[in-house]
């Protein structure tokens, strides 16, 4: 079995060498039959591949600790479900996961375009056979998950395994780092296309709608992976926290912000052949972000509890981004004279110059965390201290760049192409503004004086009055043409123009989550040692224990067999104005194998705020309980605003009812026509 799987990958790696040179031979010598071999070698890749992942996912399902992977991040008494997240769970195997999510990738978009663009593929299928070939390296020579237990030279076994780690043990960590890694490869493919298109030197926009979709599926992965850390960070962590501007949070953070740039940027291009050179740059900005997320994690030069341990990997990631990136500036340099812009920007007051705009402060804003993110390996490489910039430095910087990117996305809608009119502008921008003003005005008299606070519910009132607007004077259109009631016609409208209104729908995610942002200028917490029977304060409640329990899970375990952790528990009843609302039970765990320690943490949910508590340990003496208690105040809006991102975003995926009419209808007339000549 472990013959087969080392046997595997080796394989892939001369598969994936051959398919890139058939490719790039077979198109620069004009054979065509080197050019379908290297298309089905993919498929062989992937097949590879999938053998080699299976072999280890079977390995960890069944606890073969001859594997040291398997010895190092599984045991016995794992639940099934961490089992096979151990696949990621690991620097090999989470290499090996890249791997396999990258040839799938790969074999779709063979199988997808096996008709089409028949000068830019093969250099397409190079390029991703060319990355997939550096995994593989790593995955043979480097990290091999393959690698047995062996004592004078013979192969053996330990009993049982370390476990996986605690803090991952946790039912969205089985999605969140899944989600990413699916955002994380999936953006090799546009970049694929976006090399291909410069090496074949084309003027079109080919690529650009053809990737177009495939982007937006894996934003949708990176933005539902970026969310699901959030969520893990909150509920697991005890600190309270969703973002705590960790280097590895950054650096899921970063390809996002680039890719939403470019999904913006991709519009101009389309509608009026502009920003070309913008587009390339963004796209390859985006890819190589995303390898440099992967560096940061794997390679220890920074520190965070998301990150592997550290490892001598990171030179040969520093090598493969040097020589990707220089070889993209030189090609971008090289084809200028291919990438000119059709159109010019006629005024400042447009649709245009939004997108433009919006453009600078996204990549602004990735400048900024790339910046604070690399500025410990800066300053130790420097100076030969190692200098880290805490969360209160990114607040400073982000919170306005956050505050403008939310205001524009309010008003760059509302702009006309090429040219806004003074009258436009006053009616459009009338009564969102008076609404946004008057509610400032109500909020500083209630009391708040948090500045960026105030200003923030403002920009959110304003964005989401605009988006209600948008969809009222469309939805009242169709209403009243087709005699329909008004959410038919917001659904007729929708289904219409889906790019347009999920866009909408988008923002308005955007818009809920920064109403959760705020709220944490008004956070509460206290920290208090607890016997049973004692009582605390934080806000409005009064909390209460009512008991303390400790014990061992699985509380009769298998023989032969350790538990799987310690526990202990507080039982905490809690009161607001006199009224008992009822129990929470925060719980602090010790898992016995990797000798780590977890919370789980008691979370009472509302929409207007959460009361959340942490059990942070038994004092000095052992006798009482240390209870961590927060107020977060409309925490629970950033949730519900990653919703209403994804559903938005998947209403966009949908194809318009406009477009497969006018598609039927061209198929329709071909079909008329050609029976017309017959006759």
């Amino acid at each position: 079995m472990e013959n087969l799987g080392s046997l595997a990958i080796l394989l892939a790696l001369c598969v994936a060498l051959y398919a890139t040179f058939a490719c790039v031979v077979g198109r620069l010598k004009r054979k065509p039959f080197l050019i379908v071999s290297g298309q089905r070698a993919v498929y062989s890749l992937w097949v590879l591949i999938t053998l080699a992942s299976g072999i280890l996912v079977y390995s960890l399902l069944t606890g073969d600790f001859r594997f040291s992977y398997v010895a190092e991040h599984s045991n016995r008494t794992m639940p099934l479900l961490y089992k096979f997240a151990a696949w990621w769970g690991g620097q090999e195997g989470s290499l090996l996961f890249w791997s396999f999510l990258l040839s799938t990738y790969a074999a779709v978009v063979v199988f997808t375009n096996r008709r089409k663009h028949r000068d830019m593929m093969p250099w397409v299928i190079a390029v991703l056979t060319t990355i997939q070939a550096f995994f593989l390296i790593l995955n043979n020579f480097i990290a091999n998950p393959f690698r047995m237990l062996a004592v004078d030279k013979l192969i053996t076994a330990v009993p049982d395994g370390n476990g996986l780690s605690p803090l991952l043990q946790y039912p969205a960590m089985a999605i969140h780092p899944p989600m990413l890694y699916l955002g994380y490869v999936g953006f090799a493919v546009p970049f694929a296309f976006a090399i291909g298109s410069l090496i074949t030197r084309q003027p079109g926009d080919s690529w650009i709608h053809t990737t177009r979709r495939w982007t937006l599926v894996t934003w949708l992965f990176q933005s539902t992976g970026v969310m699901l850390g959030a969520a893990w960070a909150y509920h697991v962590l005890g600190w309270g926290g969703y973002w705590g501007w960790d280097p590895v949070e950054n650096a899921s953070l970063l390809p996002w912000l680039s890719g939403t740039a470019f999904l913006h940027s991709v519009m101009m291009q389309e509608k009026k052949g502009m920003m070309k050179v913008w587009n390339i740059v963004l796209i390859s900005t985006t890819f190589f972000l995303c390898i440099l997320g992967t560096f940061l994690t794997r390679s220890g030069v920074v520190q965070s509890v998301h990150a592997f341990a550290r490892s001598e990997i990171g030179k040969y990631f520093v090598t493969f981004m040097a020589v990707g990136i220089a070889a993209t500036i030189y090609l971008i340099l090289d084809r200028l004279d291919y990438l000119k812009s059709e159109s010019q920007l006629e005024s400042v007051i447009s649709r245009e110059s939004s997108f433009l705009f919006n453009n600078l402060i996204l990549l602004a804003s990735c400048f900024a965390v790339l910046w604070g993110t690399l500025f410990p390996v800066i300053s130790e490489a420097v100076s030969g201290n190692k200098i880290s910039l805490d969360p209160d430095w990114y607040n400073r910087l982000m919170v306005p760049i956050g505050l403008f990117l939310l205001f524009l996305t309010g008003v760059g809608p509302l702009f006309a192409w090429r040219k806004t009119s003074a009258d436009s502008l006053r009616r459009n921008f009338q009564w969102p503004g008076i609404a946004s003003l008057v509610l400032v005005i109500a909020l500083f008299a209630a009391g708040i004086r948090h500045f960026y606070a105030l200003i923030s519910f403002g920009f959110c009132l304003f964005v989401a009055l605009t988006i209600f607007i948008e969809f009222y004077k469309g939805a009242h259109s169709i209403a009243v043409k087709n005699s329909m009631n008004l959410a038919r016609a917001t659904v007729e409208l929708t289904h219409r123009n889906t790019r347009r209104y999920g866009g909408y729908l988008v923002h308005m995610g955007i818009v809920l989550m920064f109403i959760g942002f705020t709220g944490h200028a008004f956070n509460q917490a206290e920290t208090k040692e607890l016997n049973i029977g004692d009582s605390m304060q934080v806000g409005a409640y009064q909390l209460k224990m009512t008991d303390l329990k400790q014990g061992d899970f699985p509380a009769d375990p298998k023989p032969g067999e350790s538990p799987l952790y310690q526990w202990h528990r507080a039982t905490m009843d809690v009161y607001k104005g006199g009224n008992l609302l009822g129990q929470l039970e925060p719980e602090k765990r010790f898992y016995l194998a990797s000798r780590q320690g977890t919370s789980e943490v008691g979370v009472r949910v509302r929409p207007n705020e959460d009361l959340y508590l942490n059990f942070g340990g038994m004092s000095d003496d052992n006798q009482r309980a240390v209870i961590q208690a927060y107020v977060f105040p409309l925490v629970s809006w950033i949730w519900i605003g990653g919703l209403v991102l994804i559903g938005g975003t998947f209403v966009c995926l949908v194809p318009s009812k406009i477009k497969m009419q006018y598609a039927r209808t061209e198929v329709v007339g071909m079909v008329t026509s050609h029976a017309t000549l017959q006759k």
